[in-house]
């Protein structure tokens, strides 16, 4: 078994995704590839078929390498619900919520288990790709880490430290993470990578040359920057301000917004522009305005309160197209309730009041994946006059298929006004007869608790189409989002292949090709 550790001199130098690279890349050349990153720290997080939970940068990591996104490939997620606090998340489950000091008091309490996690994957796997998190050199971390040069001590592995030249100061960034670092962890390091690189590379080979007689460490290669329509890294998001497209959708950008891939596959509509919004100033009339998840619905519910994007959205749902997502569902509603503190210290909040629901948060998290269908739904309230209604949107909207996942603590009790928007018919691979998400009389106001609801091409499709007959534009097909991704990852695997020294990447593991 052979394994190889990605790390970066901080936070969104591309880590996340040359490991993703690498995993493919492994794959083509006919080894089994797993990926492993011992702890990670993201709202967008993912629900495995066993229904656990894990981060989704290792979701997409998995699916380059052919694999099914497992636990294992990240035994912790640190899911922040204020500055100081987090949610923490043990192989899939809930471990508990603390401070930052008390979780990095805890953090040795994981070694054994990590230790002995990531040897059985050794004997499964040929090659194994490590990501570690932030940077190597954050000495005051170094006596307690478990996901840089600790976990690489940890089970021996050599690394490979990367750097963003985009940003500038890539030289400083790899030279001074090597000074700051003790001489056995500077030994580890075998390569360094430059990523998103722009210009002429002729122009950077001298300061190539330089920086290794500075540091004494080769460099495998120069990444340039690229954009493929995959899910970004959490640091490297780039949340669009404007309407690029005729449909306009838009998304608030909630203080603690969560699963912000649950919009990518609306991204790869020909015709759609998704943009963020964080004021009320920037709302304008969107095609379709979407309330998403969130760690923190109360707090979040009061900030849109305070900067009057609240007032805003309700003065928008008379004539608007209002989707809510998990959060995003509970906020649409009569009231908020947290009995138990789960999330905040704030017991009882009114809602929106555009949903007749009401949510209370419970102890016990859900975590399942799910397959349901649609019983009320009925986009948007289209109008009838509409020439090309029928051309693609059915009468009766009752079989739209959907997929996806549930992350949340609320449990919402449904008031009179208000219908179920799904059937649910299996969980977590077993059948199953529940209800999710409402919708209003007239059929602008939906809600749900199912993430990833854009992924399948049914209901993107009903959707986007029903916003394109109501601007008379004629429907499309959708593409499927699956295919698309594995063109993409391939893609990403012939930019990093023909970028980086892949023989010495072998060498480096100690793998003859």
């Amino acid at each position: 078994m052979a394994k190889i550790m990605v790390q970066g001199t901080a936070s969104s130098v591309g880590k996340s995704i040359l490991v993703t690279a690498l995993c493919r890349i492994f794959k083509q050349d006919g080894f089994s590839v797993c990926p492993f990153k011992s702890q990670n720290m993201s709202l967008n997080s993912y629900i495995t078929l066993d229904g656990k939970e894990m981060g989704r940068a290792q979701v997409l990591q998995a699916y380059a390498a052919g694999l099914e996104p497992e636990v294992f490939m990240n035994p912790i997620l640190l899911k922040p619900t204020s500055d100081k606090k987090c949610q923490i998340i043990v192989n899939g489950k809930v471990f508990g919520n603390s401070t930052a000091m008390e979780y990095h008091n805890m953090k040795l309490e994981f070694k054994d288990m990590l230790k002995e996690q990531f040897e059985e994957l050794e004997k499964k796997f040929d090659i194994i790709v490590l990501e570690g998190a932030g940077s190597p050199a954050e000495i005051n971390l170094r006596d307690r880490d478990i996901v840089n040069m600790g976990m690489a001590e940890l089970i021996d592995a050599p690394v490979i430290l990367a750097g963003d030249i985009d940003k500038g100061g890539v030289f400083a960034s790899l030279a001074g993470t090597l000074l700051l670092l003790k001489e056995e962890e500077k030994k580890r390091i075998k390569a360094t990578i430059i990523n998103k690189f722009r210009g002429d590379i002729e122009i950077l080979k001298p300061g190539l040359t330089m920086l290794e007689d500075i540091i004494h460490v080769p460099c495998a290669g120069v990444v340039p920057y690229f954009r493929l329509d995959l899910e970004d890294e959490d640091g490297a998001v780039e949340f669009n301000k404007k309407i690029t497209a005729d449909i306009d959708i838009a998304v608030i950008k909630l203080p603690h917004m969560s699963n912000f891939t649950d919009f990518d596959a609306l991204k790869i509509e020909q015709d759609v522009s998704v943009r963020f919004v964080t004021t009320k100033e920037e709302l304008g009339t969107p095609d379709l305005l979407i309330i998403p998840g969130t760690k923190n619905t109360i707090d979040d519910l009061i900030a849109l309160r305070d900067s009057g994007l609240e007032e805003a959205i309700v003065k928008y749902s008379i004539e608007g197209n209002i989707l809510g997502i998990c959060g995003g569902f509970q906020i649409l509603g009569n009231s908020l309730s947290d009995p138990y503190a789960v999330e905040t210290n704030s017991k009882n909040i009114g809602g929106m009041g555009l949903l007749d629901i009401d949510t209370v948060f419970e102890e016990e998290k859900i975590t399942t994946r799910v397959n349901a269908r649609s019983t009320n739904m009925k986009p948007f309230n289209l109008d009838s006059s509409l020439s090309n209604k029928d051309k693609f949107i059915s009468s009766s909207s009752t079989n739209v298929e959907v997929y996806g996942y549930e992350i949340h603590m609320g449990i919402c009790k449904y008031g009179q006004s208000a219908k179920p928007l799904f059937e649910i018919y299996n969980k977590n691979g077993g059948n199953a007869s529940c209800h999710d998400g409402a919708i209003n009389a007239t059929g602008n106001i939906m809600g749900t608790y199912i993430h990833g609801i854009f992924d399948g091409v049914e209901f993107r499709e009903y959707i986007v189409n029903t916003l394109r007959i109501k601007k008379a534009m004629e429907p499309r097909k959708s593409d499927v989002y699956e295919s698309l991704r594995e063109k993409e990852l391939d893609k990403l695997a012939d930019i990093v292949r023909s970028s980086i020294d892949m023989n010495e990447i072998y060498k480096i593991m100690g793998i003859k090709r």
